[in-house]
């Protein structure tokens, strides 16, 4: 059995107080107290609750760009999945996007985040061609973030099985053959 990382179990906390309060009203101490830490332990974890919340939405991307390629694992699967865990944490999500005092620059974290997981699998299927494709890939990273955070924010009624076809459906084409194998 895997125990979580004192880091783990501080961003759990953060998200389940981010169920029932808004995150610029969540203190250090709440998250370090809500799990049986001191603000001492989530202080040698990280520098302050935005730390904390990169340092999650980056293992999360991290962990769905790193399935890829790996068994039978395709980059439709990765797309479903993402835009599951989307739905599982919308409400948190939400928060983070209308409770922050820092809304456009979660955005662009957001975007820089998924680039970087997004090019890093690039580079690894062909390091050769990387201009054109920093080029496709920041303008479809820019792009699905954006539609993204209006599909948590409640301008669109879509599932996440809509969501993940429109992220398929508006790859650009010189990425295709690096993610669908086209």
């Amino acid at each position: 059995m895997k125990r979580q990382s004192a880091k783990e179990l501080l961003a759990a906390s953060f998200r389940e107080l981010a169920e029932k309060k808004a995150i610029d009203k969540i203190t250090v101490r709440e998250i370090a107290e809500n799990c049986g830490y001191s603000p001492a332990t989530f202080y040698r974890q990280f520098r302050d609750k935005y730390d904390l919340i990169a340092w999650d939405y980056t293992r999360d991307m991290a962990a769905l760009m790193g399935r890829i390629g790996k068994g039978n694992y395709i980059w439709k699967e990765t797309l479903l999945d993402g835009a599951r865990l989307f739905q599982a944490r919308r409400e948190y999500l939400a928060n983070l996007l209308t409770h922050t005092s820092g809304h456009d620059s979660f955005l662009r974290y957001m975007s820089e985040i998924n680039y970087q997981a997004f090019m890093d699998y690039i580079r690894k299927t062909d390091p050769e061609d990387e201009s054109m494709m920093e080029i496709c890939a920041r303008t479809y990273i820019l792009g699905t973030v954006a539609l993204t955070c209006e599909w948590i924010l409640g301008r669109y009624d879509l599932t996440p099985e809509d969501l993940a076809d429109i992220y398929e459906k508006t790859l650009p084409l010189p990425l295709h053959t690096h993610l669908l194998g086209e």
